[in-house]
């Protein structure tokens, strides 16, 4: 089922499957800001990832002596939530854990996924709560997908991602589908990173974050651009489908990667996990600015 949230500058689609932001338009110009999950180049429009981010090696791993088996970016993105809180400028999806889920990943626990309409803002927010007895371990992110128009003679390569703070940031070797980690370097975000299809040739360009960041979708001959600001996420990942392409991009922000190339297995020794006590309360999140005002 789909819901919306709206006021005088945006209207937002969201459905209980996988707590997924369908649709975010413009209320005055009808722009959609986000991709429409064409099922021939990629079918999804702003997953949640959730309890692993990216690959596990052979799409398993190994808790307290027993192997489980799960896809990329794990299950949330395609289970039933249900709707907690909801009115017209915010909305708490919740899932928990189930039968379903518990042969997938042995954990109890809670997760709230929150949308809040602030004026041109879409604030994206994550709860996990271990109703466990045990400690429990997880990675969480989001993948939202943005429109580049190509409207008024504009196309992909007029695109580019700028960083703020304008510095050098850790990237992470993407030798697909694992990380490798061993081989991280600092590459220079300092100027504009052009858009385009071959950016994409090896997958994902992935950073390690030492700060707040936000990073933006700009182009110079129109002002539509998209700002993704992360206070604390450790990871980032760009990514756009190749080589089949759209005239799209996902800017994700992360609390976990997938494995890495030396990765033995164990979910305990996994990089980049959370691990949170029995009880205790996980928060964490970002915001998306969208704006569409011709020059």
């Amino acid at each position: 089922m789909d819901y919306q949230l709206k006021n005088n500058f945006l209207t937002v689609t969201l459905s209980d499957k996988g707590a997924e932001i369908k649709s975010v338009k413009d209320v005055n110009s009808g722009r959609e800001y986000m991709w429409q999950a064409d099922p021939e180049i990629w079918g999804r429009h702003a997953p949640i990832l959730f309890p692993v981010v990216g690959r596990l090696k052979d799409d398993q791993y190994t808790y307290d002596g027993k192997t489980y088996h799960m896809g990329q970016h794990g299950f949330a993105r395609d289970a039933q939530f249900t709707v907690e809180e909801q009115d017209d400028k915010h909305i708490v999806f919740l899932l928990t854990s189930n039968e379903d889920t518990k042969k997938m990943y042995p954990f109890d626990f809670e997760l709230r996924v929150s949308y809040s309409l602030v004026n041109n803002l879409l604030e994206e927010h994550f709860t996990v709560t271990n109703t466990d007895t045990k400690e429990m371990i997880f990675g969480i992110g989001g993948h939202p997908g943005f429109n580049l128009p190509t409207d008024n003679g504009l196309n992909k390569n007029d695109y580019y991602f700028k960083f703020d703070p304008s510095m050098d940031h850790v990237k992470i070797p993407l030798k697909a589908p694992y990380l490798d980690w061993e081989n991280r370097s600092l590459l220079a975000t300092d100027s504009l990173f052009e858009i385009s299809d071959e950016l994409f040739k090896d997958d994902a360009w992935v950073f390690e974050l030492k700060q707040p960041n936000k990073i933006s979708i700009r182009t110079d001959k129109s002002d539509y651009h998209i700002n993704v600001k992360m206070e604390n996420a450790p990871f980032v990942g760009l990514w756009s489908q190749y080589p089949k392409a759209g005239n799209y991009i996902c800017i994700e922000p992360w609390w976990g990667i997938a494995d890495t190339l030396d990765s033995d297995g164990q979910l305990e020794h996994k990089r980049g996990m959370n691990h949170l006590a029995p009880s205790e309360v996980w928060e964490n999140g970002f915001t998306i600015a969208f704006h569409d005002k011709a020059k």
